[in-house]
């Protein structure tokens, strides 16, 4: 049986910090969620909390700019802000170690810590996550439309159930409409709607810095790696997986067809029982 989940904000470095925790002893999981519109910690791991924490205690912030948490994020820097965020969290949780689960937008947040306070973090989970080769060719169309949501006419839910379903999932009418409102709605919260958490990058520095297969750290970072990548995602490009297993010594690579850009909720099932196994202690997918 599961711990009843606990709400709370922490409070980091000036930003508030919305967090969801099953709480209990065991090993620490951090979900990291996605930066698309509307997006927050419960909304995209709404089917992997409970089967996580079976084994784990699960934690799940709204990342900064999204959900209950401070809207502000560095534009100059984004990844490392919110990495930095994250690990004022653990600091403030007493969790001198964790594992991180991230997904795209919070993926590279979670490899980004991982890079700049290896110590931190026990593996690391990668669910086709953003700044991986990305000056290594054009924006997506699935890329171009997330960072257009907030142009042009402005947020509307026609323009997010194009994109969600189109862009976001293999199989869009497998998403809910209940889905489609409560991200809406939360997509134009008017600080949201002023200061957009995810936009384009504001110069080439800023650019080649959020690509972190740019980063020379990266081939000497020897935290186990699980990479899990949907052979049909619109977002972020597939070729990004055999890419990070062939840049980080301790990666292994599970792709999957018939899926886009939500591998955790598409397939939550195979999600779950990955992830699971390779966060044991006892796993046979962690080398080190």
């Amino acid at each position: 049986m599961t711990t009843l989940e606990s709400e709370y904000t922490v409070r980091v470095r000036g930003a508030d910090i919305f967090t969801t925790d099953t709480g209990g002893d065991a090993p620490a999981v951090v979900l990291l969620h996605g930066g698309g519109p509307g997006a927050s910690g419960l909304s995209n791991y709404s089917r992997n909390i409970e089967a996580l924490a079976r084994n784990f205690r699960v934690v799940v912030p709204d990342m900064p700019g999204y959900g209950r948490s401070s809207k502000y994020v560095d534009h100059d820097d984004p990844f490392g802000f919110l990495a930095d965020r994250v690990r004022g969290l653990l600091d403030e949780l007493n969790l001198p170690t964790a594992h991180l689960v991230g997904n795209s937008y919070g993926g590279a947040a979670a490899l980004r810590l991982a890079l700049d306070t290896p110590q931190r973090v026990d593996r690391l989970v990668l669910m086709g996550p953003g700044g991986i080769g990305t000056t290594r060719g054009l924006p997506t169309d699935g890329l171009k439309r997330l960072l257009a949501y907030y142009g042009g006419d402005g947020p509307s839910r026609d323009k997010l159930a194009e994109f969600i379903r189109t862009y976001l999932v293999y199989d869009g009418a497998a998403v809910p409409d209940e889905l489609i409102d409560l991200r809406y709605q939360a997509s134009i919260d008017p600080e949201v709607v002023a200061n957009p958490p995810l936009r384009r990058p504001s110069g080439l520095r800023t650019l080649w810095r959020m690509d972190l297969t740019r980063d020379s750290r990266l081939r000497g970072l020897r935290t186990p790696t699980l990479v899990l990548w949907g052979r049909d995602d619109k977002v972020n490009r597939p070729a990004g997986g055999p890419l990070l297993l062939k840049m980080m010594p301790n990666a292994e690579l599970v792709m999957t067809s018939h899926t886009g850009h939500w591998m955790q909720w598409e397939r939550a099932d195979l999600f779950n029982r990955l992830v699971t196994e390779f966060l044991s202690p006892d796993s046979t997918l962690a080398m080190s």
